[in-house]
């Protein structure tokens, strides 16, 4: 197998783990071996992570493979793939390092498992730089079910930075092959809610305050709708460590979700928590396109994946977006195309990301 390996430059475009999230997933996917090196070369701490490695390890545990290269700082894997397995599989980061980034490197995979599998997943829940679980499941599991697969996701115990100590378990069947989507009608904004959340040392009044601040941001812009963002104090036996935050999401009268999202540390005023949130959120509806910023990427494999043409109508087209689908071509024979879409309205900045997926066929079923 020696010189059949496939190439990967971690440090071109996005340069992060997100490089590795995509191609590590497509290797385990379609029994591509992988040399990934330069490993997130445009960041500070070059090299993997904790994070990075508790997913690759996940990977590597999930179709009994071979990696190469697996310690802290590394900045170079090699990655042989074996057979999907469905089961019972953890991956700890024992940081406050995302959940939800390892459920990005796992999910693809188990879709094309032989049987079903259970993913539970430690670290942190409600993290800097990534999704917070409440994202992943108010926004992320109700648009990516589409491509015709359900998943559980059940949410033990949240945790912070710096320690983590947070726990999410995650349940899916295997399914024969993933359905193409068409997200290409924004609608009409007809509800926004949203929970603002404090856990451990933290008073409620902050939630309340970043929660009252994010709808006077809001209803500057959006005088009409009711908005329903609940202060929530976390229970402590499902919270470990001291953390705030807040998320909001608009719907749409064609079942679009938009969301945005702040987190709050020391010395950050909790307004300016909810404000940042909202600003988000408003930024996302002011593009008019049916996905946001942090979605966009996300669905991007699923696309790849699936039989058929998908058809996604987004915002400006990010970094992290330009990345993923420059890997997902170089590893599958998925087609994307990218234009800008002819709109009545010229103010708005939206583009038709177009996928002809490659038809993974999951052979196991």
């Amino acid at each position: 197998m020696d010189g059949k390996k496939v190439e990967i430059d971690g440090g071109i475009m996005e340069g992060g783990g997100q490089i590795l999230r995509v191609s590590t997933a497509l290797s385990c996917l379609l029994g591509l071996p992988l040399r990934v090196h330069r490993i997130r070369a445009g960041r500070s701490q070059p090299g993997l992570r904790p994070q990075h490695l508790s997913g690759l390890e996940m990977i590597r545990d999930l179709c009994e493979g071979k990696l190469e290269g697996g310690e802290i700082g590394s900045t170079e894997i090699i990655f042989t793939p074996g057979k999907i397995k469905g089961g019972t599989h953890i991956a700890d980061t024992k940081t406050a390092g995302s959940v939800c980034l390892l459920m990005q490197v796992a999910m693809p995979c188990v879709l094309f498992a032989a049987s079903p599998s259970e993913l539970h997943l430690k670290g942190g829940t409600n993290a800097e730089m990534a999704p917070q679980i409440d994202y992943t499941v108010m926004v992320f599991k109700p648009i990516v079910e589409k491509f015709n697969f359900t998943f559980n996701c059940d949410i033990k115990k949240r945790g912070y930075y710096p320690q983590g100590g947070g726990e999410v378990v995650v349940q899916m069947s295997p399914v024969k092959e993933l359905s193409p989507i068409n997200l290409t009608e924004r609608g009409t904004v007809t509800k926004i809610y949203g929970r603002a959340f404090v856990a451990g040392a933290l008073p409620i009044k902050l939630a309340k305050d970043m929660s009252a601040a994010a709808v006077r941001c809001i209803r500057k812009e959006i005088r009409d709708l009711y908005i329903n963002i609940q202060a929530v104090r976390e229970p402590d036996d499902q919270a470990v460590g001291t953390g705030s935050g807040i998320i909001i999401v608009a719907e749409t009268s064609t079942g679009c979700l938009l969301a945005g999202s702040s987190l709050g540390k020391r010395g950050k005023n909790p307004d300016k928590v909810g404000i940042e949130a909202a600003e988000i959120l408003l930024k996302n509806l002011k593009h008019g396109g049916t996905v946001d910023d942090s979605l966009q990427d996300q669905l991007i494999i699923f696309m790849a994946l699936a039989k058929g043409v998908s058809r996604v109508k987004s915002g400006p087209i990010t970094l992290h977006t330009q990345t993923a689908i420059h890997f997902a071509e170089q590893l599958t024979k998925a087609k994307f195309t990218v234009t800008k879409s002819e709109e009545e309205d010229p103010s708005k900045d939206t583009y038709i990301i177009e996928c002809q997926g490659m038809g993974m066929i999951n052979s196991n079923l």
